[in-house]
């Protein structure tokens, strides 16, 4: 199976990163950049019996390896056969 994660600082984290997007975007003459928040994006392959065990192996993963819990959130936005 095929899985994409995305894994995003929480809203309530500071986005350094972002703002430093952001504004570089407005230097470019993109004005209309309002706000950026970075993160990350996964594609895994993994075998699993069906998509209820494939959320459960990308759940611990990302709760122990892709995402730091403490800062970040995660979503596991599509699985595939």
């Amino acid at each position: 199976m095929k899985a994409l994660v995305h894994v995003t600082l929480k809203p309530e984290v500071l986005d350094p990163q972002g703002k430093a997007i952001q504004k570089a975007s407005a230097q470019l003459g993109y004005d209309s950049v309002r706000a950026v928040r970075q993160g990350k994006v996964f594609e895994l392959e993994i075998d699993a019996a069906d998509e209820e065990a494939a959320r459960r192996l990308l759940g611990e993963l990302c709760e122990k390896l892709l995402a730091n819990p403490v800062i970040e959130d995660y979503r596991v936005v599509r699985i595939e056969s």
